[in-house]
């Protein structure tokens, strides 16, 4: 949830829960009107511009979109955060939103993402939430209990917020299965029974019809009134070959049964999805936390398999590569000092300065509350640059001034730091003040800029303490060591 601090607006994926057997379905306008009114009250919050909704039906044209009318699109609209009262956050806007909500829609299952974000996470990985547990397998009825247990493991972890499962419960759905010894009775074809029932409820085209340049299809439906309920269903008449009319009942067991509204599928297998938002604590810790219980509380039959999903899935892929990368990264580095200095001491006296700045970048990150991330660890990858750098100059002002004939090593450490510490201090501070604006920046994008500058001035302090102090006095050490093992090389004071 960390994108909901910087663009001031926000979308609500808010899905209403399944029709009851004995009730009609909501249809688009239905809900979308529930869902406008009791949005509606929110613009006179203070933080709140502008609401509207969109159903998938309006939302997509082209009618891509796997999902039914009662999941609906809420877009939020908010005042410059300077207009708000001091101390009020998007956090905690998004926090007061979702109790009214669900205090005034019982039934809804929301999520709360950012604009065009939500569409281009459900596209990349299948969901628009920070974490998707998918559960794949055979059978619907198998899956829907595993999602249960998960949700129930799920849902009890600190940190997750808006826990759901996608698919919803079953509905009321008409179901016309054809009885074929019955319509070879009639020397019908099951093909002319479907043609009637198709034309009766979902309608056919008949002719085309043009204006101008563009052509239209002009579709044939029976009336409301002949489709309105089973047994008038049951009473439309199937012509037979001599120009007789059978009734579809005496053709077809007509019953209304509850049936699945989405069946979704991964790799050839039925999948149901367990997703969560995120908030307080980093995803990856989540994930492993998350993994942990599930593999204890929730075993999975044979030929059952569980899949992460989501927005950790974006980070999982980046710190895979990450890990790869940084490592290569390294080793170049080393190889580079090495020819520099024609030392391996010394390249790993220069390495030194890595795991000192790390530590401060990852102190700042503690102590402002925020959570590693991928911006957080390209900004380790660029502290790493100036780390090295700053070392590769001290160790370099170390050895040319114990090139100087009768420079006892001491003397040379000292003075070799005392010549680097001002020059490396103005670096330091004039960096350190460039990131300040995106430190503490709260506008579009400071979702990843404030991470990475974090990371960025915590690691230049600590650099610029660890390297006056500690770094001289590592090489101290580690030459004295090194003449020890070396007898042609005595000792230096």
């Amino acid at each position: 949830m960390a994108v909901l601090r910087s663009l001031r607006a926000f979308a609500v994926v808010a899905t209403l829960l399944a029709a009851a057997p004995a009730l009609p379905a909501p249809s688009e306008y239905q809900v979308k009107a529930v869902f406008l009114f009791n949005f509606a009250r929110f613009v006179d919050w203070p933080a709140v511009t502008f609401v509207s909704a969109t159903s998938p039906f309006s939302l997509c044209i082209y009618g891509t979109d796997p999902f039914g009318p009662n999941r609906n699109e809420i877009l939020v609209t908010l005042k410059p955060y300077d207009t708000w009262t001091r101390g009020k956050t998007k956090a905690n806007l998004v926090d007061e939103l979702s109790q009214r909500i669900r205090a005034n829609i019982p039934g809804v299952a929301l999520n709360f993402t950012q604009p065009i974000i939500d569409m281009s996470t459900e596209n990349a990985t299948g969901s628009s939430a920070d974490l998707a547990v998918v559960l794949s397998g055979p059978d619907l009825e198998t899956l829907r209990q595993l999602a249960r247990q998960t949700f129930e493991v799920v849902r009890a972890m600190p940190g997750a917020v808006d826990a759901s499962i996608e698919q919803e419960a079953d509905q009321a759905q008409l179901r016309i299965a054809i009885n074929r010894t019955q319509v070879a009775r009639y020397a019908l074809n099951v093909g002319d029974v479907q043609d009637v029932i198709d034309l009766a409820l979902g309608g056919s085209s008949i002719t085309s019809v043009f204006e101008g340049d563009r052509r239209f299809d002009v579709v044939a439906r029976f009336i409301p009134a002949a489709r309105a309920n089973p047994t008038t269903i049951g009473n439309l008449l199937i012509p037979t070959r001599d120009g007789a009319g059978v009734p579809l009942s005496q053709l077809a067991d007509i019953r209304v049964v509850d049936g699945a509204t989405i069946i979704a599928r991964r790799e050839n297998q039925r999948q149901i999805t367990v997703r969560t938002n995120i908030r307080g604590r980093d995803q990856g810790g989540f994930v492993a936390d998350a993994q942990a219980r599930l593999a204890r509380m929730v075993p999975l039959p044979p030929g059952y398999r569980i899949f992460w999903s989501g927005m950790f899935e974006n980070f999982e892929r980046a710190r895979q590569r990450l890990t790869l990368i940084i490592p290569i990264t390294i080793g170049i580095i080393f190889a580079l000092l090495f020819v520099t200095f024609g030392s391996g001491l010394d390249a790993l006296l220069v390495l030194l300065n890595v795991p000192f700045s790390m530590a401060g970048g990852l102190i700042l990150l503690y102590l402002r509350g925020i959570h590693l991330s991928v911006s957080a660890a390209v900004g380790f990858i660029s502290l790493f640059g100036v780390a090295v750098m700053s070392g590769l100059l001290y160790i370099s002002e170390i050895n040319a001034r114990r090139r100087v004939p009768d420079t006892p090593l001491l003397d040379a450490v000292i003075r070799g730091a005392r010549a680097q510490f001002r020059p490396r201090l103005i670096l330091i501070v004039v960096a350190g003040l460039g990131m300040l604006p995106a430190a503490f920046a709260r506008g579009i994008g400071s979702d990843i800029q404030r991470p990475l500058a974090t990371v960025v001035i915590g690691g230049l302090c600590m650099e610029l303490v660890l390297t006056l102090f500690a770094l001289p006095a590592v090489y101290w050490l580690a030459e004295r060591w090194w003449r020890s093992r070396s007898p042609s090389h005595p000792v230096a004071p």
